[in-house]
């Protein structure tokens, strides 16, 4: 029914008198009040319409990914909108760039650190390599300390005899052990003969007893001299080589205390501008740097020198009477002296199966 009556005022003829205004009709009223029901209904429609939006939006409510926000003020164009989806993911992406840039600028700053760390070991290695190659030249100045380099000589050249003695010694024991073993295998075989030669069982029976004796009073001896060459080897390769470690490291100190003095004495006969006493300051901080480290390295050495020699006198005068002890004892057939010598340094014999030395000591 609107559309008809809608369409009947649409295609209604509207006359205009000659003057050019238009003539009141019969049909105004009927217009009128068609206009009048068609925004009645269409009000209805409309508020049935906004009661349904409402209720579902309270039951389901709004979502917020559909969301848009209007630029301007009412009535604006669709131009304006600007989706909340669109911001969320421009916020991720803001927070994703800025933990990239944070990880970037870590890695560029261990990357600083490193390439900072590479300059200046190659700084040093260049210093201490020139000072050396000087040093070998004779164009070079060393800091020398007679007493102590005397006594770190003679530390070289008792290490090289005691590593002598420690090859001797082990040679002996290996020795030793073959002829233990023969001797056993000799009283085995003498006593076998007695058993099967009626006519000279007495003379197989007595060599037998012998060997065996001699195999028993063997082994008593290779445990003596097995504690013997294990600490001689504990002295020369354990507490010896840890002093010559500490060396080792007190001689890297000196010559790099030397490049730095060397390279702050030369600074020091140059001009005296702005520049070379800004490299002058820092010349000298280094140089006090490694002075320090040379110092306190050439402590620990005398310190270390010191001890070992005391250490060195106790283990050895124990291990020298040890081994002239049991030495004695055995080729003198003295049996209970060489057990007691055991007892008084708590030397413990090995089981049967484990008599052999084990493959460090054969080395």
């Amino acid at each position: 029914m609107t559309e008809s009556i809608m369409s009947k005022a649409a295609t209604m003829e509207i006359p205009i008198n000659s003057n050019g205004d238009t003539g009141t009709l019969a049909e105004d009223d009927s217009l009128e009040q068609a206009a009048k029901l068609q925004w009645s209904l269409d009000e209805k429609v409309g508020s049935s319409r906004g009661t349904r939006d409402l209720q579902q939006v309270m039951v389901s409510g709004p979502n917020l990914n559909e969301t848009s926000i209007v630029s301007g003020g009412y009535g604006g164009t669709a131009e304006g909108i600007i989706p909340t989806s669109s911001i969320k993911g421009s916020n991720m992406h803001h927070s994703s760039s800025s933990s990239s840039m944070t990880a970037d600028d870590m890695t560029r700053g261990v990357a600083v650190e490193k390439l900072d760390s590479m300059k200046k070991w190659g700084l040093n290695t260049y210093k201490c390599t020139k000072q050396m190659i000087s040093e070998r030249f004779g164009r070079g100045s060393r800091t020398v300390d007679m007493e102590l380099e005397a006594q770190i000589e003679v530390l070289r050249d008792t290490k090289r005899k005691y590593e002598n003695v420690l090859r001797l010694a082990r040679a002996l024991t290996n020795h030793f052990y073959n002829m233990v073993q023969t001797q056993q295998a000799l009283g085995d075989t003498f006593a076998d003969l007695s058993q099967k030669s009626p006519e000279l069982r007495d003379e197989f029976g007595f060599n037998a007893e012998t060997q065996k004796l001699l195999c028993k009073n063997g082994e008593t001896l290779l445990g003596a001299v097995n504690f013997f060459v294990s600490s001689i080897n504990t002295l020369v390769n354990k507490t010896m080589e840890d002093t010559l470690m500490t060396i080792k490291m007190y001689e890297n100190a000196r010559l790099e205390f030397d490049a730095y003095r060397s390279d702050l004495e030369e600074l020091s006969l140059g001009p005296r501008d702005a520049v070379t006493m800004a490299r002058i300051d820092a010349a000298q901080q280094q140089y006090q740097v490694h002075k320090e480290k040379y110092e306190r390295f050439r402590s620990d050495v005398i310190i270390k020198l010191k001890f070992l020699e005391e250490n060195k006198v106790k283990v050895m005068h124990k291990q020298l009477l040890l081994f002239h002890n049991a030495i004695s004892a055995y080729f003198a057939g003295n049996q209970q002296q060489l057990e007691q010598t055991l007892k008084q340094f708590n030397i413990k014999l090995r089981p049967p199966g484990a008599d052999k030395p084990s493959w460090l000591e054969e080395q």
